[in-house]
Formats: structure tokens, C-alpha cells, sequence
């Protein structure tokens, strides 16, 4: 089979090579108008994918920090809790002392602890403060998430509508693409793709128009547009790097091949 395709390729005249690489020049150029009625659809489905992935990661962020808020404020209620049966003990030893310093140190006791708990009630006004902020900062992200989900949803139709539309055609257009390469030197391929992809609109394979490149609009001189009509050789525009082909292969037709 590789062998047949190999030999179908090197029995092609170099007019008829030219003719099959320009044919497959207009299916590709089909194929780049479909693609450009998606235009930024696929892009934009993509950035909102990744914004829903980063809003969903910001959430689940701000979740993680009130949760550990909440645990500081159990820790502080712990503490209060803790300063307060101290201070319950201090203030029964002090029925107990014996003299003066004692109970004096005993009272410093007592107030230290409700320092304690001053600070840490301050401390939980502040911690339930930032929960609130969090859980308000949570419920804006959320609604921000789920118009972005509606946005997605809205681009993602757009874009299933529009392959589903231009699928058939697509295939078809792709299967004729391959049937084309398939009778073109790999080297000639080769530099048919590198063009395609260094310029901008894809025109890899271009006619002469007005005594002049299709492509650049740079002149053609006359031999050279002459040498261009015999198609005896591959004869590639000095200015943009496009192989230039006649236009009589417009008029031929050879586009709907």
C-alpha cells in the first residue's frame, strides 16, 4: 500500500503537483473559513473555564479560613473558661491566707485572669468579625461563580451548535485534505505546512493577480510570471516566501477538485 502511494506521488509531473498542492490549498482554506466562524469561542469557553476553576479554588479557600477562625474562637472560649474557674480558685484560697502578701498575689492572680479573658472576648469580637467577612466574601464569589457557570453554559452552546453544523462538511473537507496530501512529496508538504504556519491567513499557495503575488502584492516580473504559467518548477515569491501558481488554475477549477 506504501509502496503504491510512493509511487503515485513520484510519477506526478511537477504541473500536476502544483495542481493537487493548490487544490489542497483550498480545501484548507475551506476549512480555516469554518473554523473562523468559531472565531474566539473556543478561547473564551476556555477563560471561563478557568475562571469558574479559580473562583471555585477562591471558595473553597475562603471556607478553609473560616474554619480555622472558628477553631480559634473555640480556643478562646476554651481560655475564658479556663481564666474563669482559676479565678474561682484564687478567690477561695484567698479565705485561706494567712497574711497580707499572699493575698495580695492571689489578687494579682485574679486579675491577670480576667485580663485573659478581656483579651480573648477582644480577640473573639475579632475572629467572628473576619468569619463574617469570609462568609460574605464567599456568598459575592458565589454568585460572581455561578453567572460565569450561566456565561459558560451560554459559550458552550454556541460553540456545540456551530460544530454540529459544520461537522459533516468538516469531515468531508478533512477527508479530501488527506486524499490530497497523500499524492504530494513529503518535502513539498513539508514546506507547504511551514508557510502555512508563518503566515498569517494560511495562504500557503497563492496565484498571481494583476501581474502580481496573491499573497504579499509585491510585483511579479513578466519571465518570471511566465515560468509561474508553465509550471515546469516551484517558484515561491521572493518577497513573502508563497508558492505562486497561475491563476488559469482558477479558471480551471481546480479549487472545487
Amino acid at each position: 500500500m506504501a509502496t503504491t502511494t510512493k509511487s503515485t506521488v513520484e510519477d506526478l509531473s511537477t504541473e500536476e503537483k502544483i495542481s493537487v498542492l493548490y487544490g489542497l490549498q483550498q480545501i484548507d482554506s475551506k476549512m480555516d473559513s469554518i473554523n473562523h466562524i468559531k472565531g474566539e469561542l473556543p478561547y473564551e469557553v476556555q477563560d471561563l473555564e478557568d475562571i469558574i476553576g479559580g473562583l471555585e479554588t477562591r471558595i473553597s479557600g475562603y471556607g478553609a479560613q473560616a474554619d480555622e477562625l472558628a477553631k480559634e474562637v473555640k480556643a478562646k472560649k476554651e481560655e475564658i473558661e479556663q481564666a474563669k474557674t482559676l479565678i474561682k480558685k484564687y478567690e477561695a484560697q484567698q479565705d485561706d491566707v494567712r497574711n497580707n502578701r499572699e493575698f495580695d498575689s492571689l489578687s494579682k492572680e485574679i486579675e491577670y485572669q480576667k485580663l485573659e479573658i478581656e483579651l480573648a472576648e477582644k480577640r473573639i469580637k475579632e475572629f467572628n468579625a473576619e468569619i463574617k467577612n469570609k462568609k460574605k466574601q464567599i456568598e459575592d464569589t458565589k454568585e460572581l461563580l455561578e453567572d460565569r457557570k450561566v456565561d459558560l453554559e451560554a459559550k458552550r452552546a454556541e460553540l456545540a451548535g456551530i460544530e454540529a453544523d459544520t461537522a459533516k462538511e468538516l469531515e468531508d473537507l478533512q477527508a479530501q485534505a488527506e486524499n490530497a496530501r497523500a499524492k504530494i512529496d513529503e518535502r513539498l508538504l513539508s514546506a507547504y505546512d511551514r508557510i502555512r504556519r508563518n503566515v498569517r491567513n494560511g495562504l500557503a499557495v497563492v496565484t498571481v493577480k494583476r501581474d502580481a503575488c496573491g499573497g504579499c502584492f509585491n510585483r511579479i516580473p513578466p519571465q518570471r510570471q511566465l515560468d509561474i504559467r508553465m509550471s515546469k518548477k516551484i517558484i515561491v515569491c521572493e518577497y513573502c516566501g508563497r508558492i505562486l501558481v497561475s491563476d488559469l488554475l482558477d479558471r480551471d477549477g481546480t479549487e472545487n477538485e
